[in-house]
């Protein structure tokens, strides 16, 4: 009687094992947020679709956040995953591996670029780098941007070797509505980030690339486009390269989305958004 009752409770104590481990996330199951500036939200999301196909038990949600603010969010234990453009600072490093408890690696996935763009009517053919320093000092404002704390502010002022604050810019709020919007102010450019409109074959993306030019920046005399070569040259001035980071210290769902974002798998999803994989893979061919 005695051993019957001691194995009805190995056999409990195994289904209440079983059934506390089934409430443990895991990469293949489990709730994430992922916290993007809203100007590389398409490719985010492409990739939550593609990684939730693959792990149907997994359910992500990709929430627009200016990128200094996912970043707060992430050092406050507000957010387990941020998506990246600028680089951070020697304090900002430091605060992250202090307060998150995790080396700085960050998970680079992608090249995508901050273009600038005028209505397609306009005369304007290119745009130099001087005109972009001199434009973005001068009271004219004539450059528009998606607003202060943003992904394309904070990167082309970490390009010019300036803070966001000294700059003097115009502002429309989000980059499609910047597309949308530009010719009612002919005498401004707009900075957005490409992959607002980079999806070839996207009814949205096609009709907005039809709204606006994007003008090739002039450097040295010569023009650089931000196309497939100059993404993966890093030829274009203002390419950037978006990376993840994360406060999880073990592999649950935000570093297995991490590590599927990073594989052929993902950069394949990458190069489908018309932005550049930053992991190449080479393409075999078995000839028999």
């Amino acid at each position: 009687m005695k051993s019957k009752l001691l194995l009805l409770s190995f056999i409990c104590m195994l289904i209440g094992c079983k059934k506390k481990d089934e409430n443990i996330p895991t990469y293949s199951k489990g709730n994430l947020t992922i916290l993007t500036d809203e100007s590389f939200k398409s490719v985010t999301q492409a990739l939550t679709e593609g990684y939730m196909i693959n792990y149907p038990d997994t359910h992500i949600k990709v929430e627009t956040k200016k990128e200094d603010l996912g970043f707060l969010d992430l050092l406050n234990n507000k957010a387990k995953l941020i998506v990246m453009s600028r680089s951070l600072s020697k304090d900002e490093i430091k605060a992250y591996e202090e307060k998150v408890d995790l080396k700085y690696m960050p998970a680079r996935f992608a090249a995508d670029a901050v273009v600038f763009v005028v209505p397609k009517n306009s005369s304007k053919t290119k745009i130099t780098m001087d005109e972009i320093k001199n434009g973005l000092t001068s009271e004219d404002k004539n450059f528009i941007f998606d607003g202060t704390n943003s992904s394309n502010l904070n990167f082309v002022a970490e390009k010019l070797q300036r803070q966001p604050r000294d700059l003097k810019f115009s502002i429309i709020s989000g980059n499609q509505n910047i597309i949308e919007q530009l010719d009612q102010y002919p005498d401004k450019i707009g900075v957005i980030g490409l992959n607002t409109f980079s999806r070839p074959y996207d009814k949205t993306s096609e009709k907005l690339r039809e709204l606006v030019k994007i003008l090739p920046v002039e450097d040295s005399g010569k023009e650089y486009y931000p196309d497939a070569d100059g993404l993966r040259e890093m030829k274009y001035p203002f390419t950037r390269v978006l990376y993840f980071l994360t406060s999880e210290g073990n592999f649950s769902i935000a570093n297995g989305f991490i590590r599927y974002s990073c594989t052929q798998l993902g950069q394949m999803i990458v190069q489908k958004e018309g932005l550049q994989p930053y992991n190449l893979y080479k393409r075999e061919v078995q000839m028999r």
